[in-house]
């Protein structure tokens, strides 16, 4: 037998049973240590044994064993006797029923670790590595910093919520406002881990279908939060072009290239009503105009339709206003080879501080774009292999090989 089972698991369930540990023992190092010796001791059991019934379940229960063997020794070690475990109903009776656990203890979590006491710029570091388990280079890559400076905040947020005895839970109504933009800062880089793999083969491809729950669930909290509303928004119509993704062959379909008939109308439906509630409560904020974006997309109702790229270049100035950062700003440029031509949009890119992007994929292949756009071949070449380098998903990488493949000499 494969590890191709504990794989899955490990995808599906690792975040939801790791923040299950978390919310039952109130220490996050002894959670993640927990999980850990759960997985190592399934890819010992379960090629002999056969994988279990409801494998979440057991990964989950030898888990919490192993935690209370640690807390034991530890009383018996060092005389400390460790808080009890919550009162009933246990963290491992929702085990018990995915379908409560799922947004329950990932939104708990979630919040933890957007509490104040965390250092800003380890929030959703933090929540990204313990909920979501991305690596610590993953997230590096998406704040791009370098891994031993994130390994180093992991490790102070960590210290921090448990020296200031963070309470696990979901805080009131009036705490709220304090830790929404983390955690919709979070949210979306997860989201986009998952999109950016349009095949949804990869180890995060779950995050998509599941923050359909998480982003209604946080609307239904938050009904007058206009950012909270816009980001269930986005989710939708991103989602809702899902289907045109890929062509016959695998390889990934640019959005402008997708054919609108074969998106899921429903979602994208219900995107335009989430972005009409946000826009009816305020001006517009960042998270907004992102959608915006997405739904100038997503009104096409077919490739003989232009694509409306005057439009967003418009909302991309306007959220370079309220959001200037290097991402924002190759997405613009974008948009911008199609309405001020080639040569506007690479100069701008070229002005980029390259050293600082170089582990940030999505910078190589659009500078591989427009170079070759421009006629430069050898350097288009170069961009195309500095991107193909960053292990790119595989329906991504087919079109990336696809388009060096067609540079000419």
């Amino acid at each position: 037998m494969s590890v191709a089972p504990l794989e899955q698991v490990f995808r599906d369930a690792g975040g939801r049973i790791t923040a299950a540990l978390a919310a039952r023992y109130r220490d996050l190092d002894l959670a993640e240590d927990a999980f850990a010796e759960a997985c190592a001791r399934a890819a010992q059991a379960w090629p002999g044994q056969g994988t279990p019934r409801d494998p979440a379940a057991w990964l989950y229960r030898t888990a919490d064993r192993h935690a209370i063997d640690v807390l034991r020794h530890r009383r018996l070690s060092e005389r400390l006797v460790p808080d009890p475990p919550p009162p009933e109903p246990t963290a491992e009776d929702a085990m018990a029923d995915d379908a409560t656990l799922i947004p329950d203890e990932r939104l708990r979590l979630i919040f933890v670790c957007c509490h104040p006491a965390v250092a800003p710029d380890a929030r959703a570091a933090l929540t990204l590595r313990l909920v979501c388990g991305l690596s610590v280079s993953e997230i590096a890559r998406a704040f791009l910093v370098a891994e031993p400076t994130l390994a180093q905040r992991l490790v102070r947020a960590k210290r921090k919520i448990g020296e200031a005895g963070v309470p696990f839970g979901i805080p009131g109504p009036e705490a709220w406002p304090e830790r929404l933009d983390a955690v919709l800062s979070t949210l979306e880089i997860a989201y986009a881990k998952a999109h950016e793999d349009a095949a949804g083969a990869g180890p995060h491809a779950g995050y998509a279908a599941e923050m359909l729950v998480l982003t209604r669930i946080l609307a239904e909290l938050l009904p007058q939060e206009p950012e909270v509303l816009a980001f269930a928004a986005l989710v939708r119509f991103a989602e809702g072009r899902r289907p045109a993704r890929l062509d016959a062959r695998g390889v990934m379909v640019p959005l402008s290239h997708q054919d609108p008939a074969l998106w899921q109308r429903s979602l994208i439906e219900d995107g335009e009503r989430y972005l009409a509630r946000a826009a009816a409560l305020v001006r517009p904020g960042p998270r907004m105009l992102q959608a915006a974006i997405h739904g100038a997309w997503s009104a096409r109702r077919s490739l003989a339709e232009p694509a409306p790229w005057d439009q967003v270049l418009r909302l991309y100035d306007a959220l370079l206003g309220v959001r200037d950062d290097p991402v924002v700003r190759l997405n613009r440029a974008v948009a911008l080879a199609e309405v001020g031509g080639v040569a506007a949009a690479l100069r701008e890119v070229e002005a980029f501080d390259g050293a600082a992007l170089a582990n940030f994929l999505p910078y190589h292949a659009v500078r591989a774009d427009l170079l070759s756009r421009s006629g430069q071949v050898a350097a288009a070449r170069s961009a195309y292999a500095a991107a193909l380098a960053l292990d790119p998903p595989p329906a991504e990488r087919l079109w990336l090989e696809q388009r060096l493949a067609r540079l000419a000499d």
